[in-house]
């Protein structure tokens, strides 16, 4: 060959191949790719995800498409680095979530051709007839061009499309635009993602002398993502998490702590939160909800209470007639190791039932706790006693300035069970006030309440009586 013409095909190879190396090459990546995943959730309506996959990278311009991400992504959120394997360096992130649909595909249609196939039936043979047609509008129905002629909603069998448009996409989609080296790497990407939640539920089931019970706990699972999460590390994050009205910033990317394992969760501070770590995958499938055991404690003490309550502006004026009280029954649980407790307990509904004499269980309540750190007690609000009775008479009033007030009450408990009951006589007096005489020995809960501590006896009425001068100026 011809040194020139030799010189000429080294040039244009070196060209080609330049050419080559700068055009935009496309590589898709699902859940198939996937060699972990991580989703921690929170207990306000989102959660995140932490997933890694293996990519084989062509090198070049690369166009990476990152599919199978939960459909409530929140694409602010999203983070992808390498951790091993070829470099690559992000030059552009697009979230593509105008999804592939029947009105969409029209849509994407307009102003090009289109065949229409309907069937036709005669002398019991069907046959295809086809037809070649313009799509002009689908602007309450659809509006054609059939050769000359301009046709509205013409009747069809199914309607063939020469290919799904590439702007359209069938799931949402997470697209990189990407300078990579060539070979295999292994990238990391995190995002946050709404809809999908957790709460905690309660089981307590008291003894059949009240003294004691058994909890059960639970964690619901809500996802409602649009995303699946097969063989997920589960991580679910108590507390009081403040959420901006819009998240401008990556994620807070959550640590992984090691501690010995525990059969279903394994609880561990985390910043000012409690984190609880399922000690195996779990899948969570997409519109499922999934319950899991958080906890199983015997042989809980309990403390059993009645209470009266009174009213603030019970002691600015005159009333008239007994006041008739509904007596609250509530049991107090110190959450506790020495009481067969000790976990820190995640917000949530507590439902109590009551162990029947012929060994079956009755509901008999239901309150809500708050986050409930270890030792500390957590208070349950059953209902109201049937065999307590308190009434509440006014047997004096006095105005004894503009802003000073005396007043003077009974109340009389009376308890119609067949066991002893220890009454709580709750009194919100507030302003600065000033005992002058009482039946019964009181302490201060704070500033403005008092307490009555009452045994009743059955089938035995108690009175209390006291004088308090109240000033509120």
């Amino acid at each position: 060959m011809h040194k020139r013409n030799i010189i000429l095909l080294i040039i244009l190879v070196c060209l080609f191949n330049l050419w080559g190396s700068s055009a935009q090459k496309e590589i898709r990546s699902d859940s198939g790719n996937q060699k972990s995943i991580h989703l921690t959730i929170y207990n306000s309506n989102r959660a995140l995800v932490n997933e890694t996959r293996k990519i084989m990278f062509p090198g070049g311009l690369t166009s990476l498409w990152f599919q199978d991400v939960a459909a409530k992504i929140m694409p602010q959120t999203v983070a992808i680095k390498g951790v091993s394997g070829a470099s690559f360096r992000v030059l552009e992130q697009n979230y593509e979530y105008d999804l592939l649909s029947p009105s969409k595909l029209l849509e994407k249609y307009l102003q090009r051709e289109v065949v229409l196939v309907k069937y036709i039936s005669a002398m019991d043979t069907t046959r295809e007839k086809r037809t070649q047609a313009k799509l002009l509008s689908t602007n309450n129905g659809t509006v054609w061009q059939i050769g000359d002629q301009i046709v509205i909603n013409p009747p069809y069998s199914y309607l063939e499309f020469p290919e799904v448009p590439p702007n359209l996409f069938s799931k949402p989609t997470l697209v990189w635009l990407l300078e990579t080296a060539a070979g295999e790497a292994t990238i990391a990407a995190s995002y946050l993602t709404t809809d999908i939640s957790w709460l905690a539920d309660y089981v307590f089931t008291l003894s059949e002398d009240d003294s004691q019970g058994d909890m059960i706990g639970w964690v619901t699972i809500n996802n409602n993502s649009g995303a699946r999460y097969k063989d997920a590390k589960l991580k679910l994050i108590a507390g009081d998490v403040h959420i901006a009205e819009e998240v401008r910033a990556a994620p807070v990317r959550a640590k992984v702590f090691a501690e010995a394992a525990a059969p279903q969760f394994e609880e561990k501070a985390f910043f000012e939160y409690h984190m609880y770590t399922l000690q195996r995958p779990a899948t969570v499938n997409d519109r499922q909800q999934k319950q899991i055991e958080l906890l199983h404690a015997d042989n809980i003490s309990v403390e059993k209470h009645f209470i009266v309550r009174g009213q603030p502006w019970y002691y600015r004026q005159r009333l008239s007639g007994p006041q008739t009280h509904k007596v609250e029954v509530a049991v107090q649980i110190e959450n506790s190791r020495k009481n067969s407790m000790g976990m820190p307990l995640p917000k949530g509904t507590v439902r109590v039932y009551k162990r029947d004499a012929d060994g079956s269980s009755q509901f008999i309540g239901e309150d809500i706790i708050d986050h409930t750190p270890k030792d500390e007690k957590f208070f349950l609000k059953l209902g109201n006693a049937f065999d307590v009775v308190a009434e509440r008479r006014q047997i004096d009033y006095k105005v004894i300035s503009r802003c000073v007030y005396e007043t003077a009450y009974e109340i009389k408990i009376r308890n119609h069970k067949t066991e002893p009951a220890n009454i709580r006589v709750i009194e919100p007096v507030g302003g600065d006030w000033e005992m002058r005489t009482n039946s019964h020995d009181f302490m201060k809960l704070d500033a403005f309440t008092i307490e009555f501590k009452v045994p009743v006896n059955p089938d035995e009425e108690v009175v209390v009586v006291y004088r308090v001068r109240t000033r509120y100026c």
